[in-house]
């Protein structure tokens, strides 16, 4: 028999994090994220792209030693896709727990990244599990899942890129974590740690980023985040020079128009 399939297997294993992931405090948010954790309470993290949630989330999962459910949300994601589904299997039916109902079920945090890249349907989807209620109608199964006592629900979205924001019924049912890039000495340390380089250059490259960031909304959607500075960083440590790297892992990701890329290529070129 598959271990997969006997009950002493564990339903969460795929999803358990084997090593702490490192991150950087910025303030109280690892303090206040336990306190919602302790009463269950559904949390929203607001902010850019790659200045850290995904991670914060990750490193907090670790540190209340539970398993993270993490769902990264597009525009085809549907609340059948984090329900669940019936699955025809030689000729019989099989209902397969979707990734929202595996950890309501069994325990674990969810993470529901981007929410608002998701079809509409699945706010309604989400709404039993944001009150006392915690618990997760299956319509399809005929089945009602009362939430384990450890589940919690994480979701996060970028208010400045996001297509359409969260509607006020479903914001209110959440507490909120507001997340920005960090300070320049602080975001130094991160690129210097994550990137694997000095801390000169990882100045230097913050420096840079925080130059692009105010091209935000002057031509470009968004600056460079703190993700692509550890990128570049990582391919000076590979070998390419800074120059190399910022345009690989900066100027051509960030834009396509011409007379932007060219900014930013000078901009490159000034800093290194």
């Amino acid at each position: 028999m598959d271990p997969a399939s006997t009950p002493s297997a564990d339903p969460l294993a795929a999803w358990r994090i084997a090593e702490a992931p490192w991150y950087r405090p910025i303030g109280e948010e690892c303090a206040m994220f336990e306190a919602a954790y302790a009463h269950r309470l559904p949390v929203l993290l607001k902010g850019p792209t790659g200045c850290g949630k995904t991670r914060f989330v990750e490193h907090m999962a670790w540190r209340l030693g539970r398993a993270l459910v993490t769902v990264a949300c597009n525009q085809d994601t549907s609340a059948g896709d984090l329900i669940g589904r019936w699955l025809l299997e030689g000729g019989q039916t099989r209902w397969q727990d979707g990734p929202l109902t595996l950890a309501a079920r069994h325990g674990a945090i969810c993470y529901l990244d981007e929410i608002v890249e998701a079809r509409a349907d699945t706010a309604v989807v989400i709404h039993p599990l944001t009150d006392t209620r915690r618990m997760l109608p299956l319509e399809r199964r005929n089945e009602l899942v009362r939430a384990h006592p450890d589940f919690a629900l994480v979701v996060s979205y970028n208010p400045g890129a996001a297509s359409g924001l969260l509607k006020a019924s479903t914001r209110q049912r959440f507490c909120g974590l507001e997340f920005d890039y960090p300070g320049a000495e602080d975001e130094a340390e991160i690129v210097m740690r994550e990137g694997g380089i000095g801390i000169e250059l990882a100045s230097s490259l913050v420096a840079l980023g925080q130059r692009s960031r105010r091209l935000a909304g002057h031509g470009l959607d968004e600056g460079a985040s703190t993700r692509m500075l550890v990128r570049a960083a990582s391919l000076v440590r590979a070998g390419a020079s800074p120059i190399a790297a910022c345009r690989m892992a900066l100027v051509a990701p960030l834009t396509d128009d011409l007379a932007l890329r060219d900014a930013l290529a000078a901009a490159v070129e000034a800093s290194f």
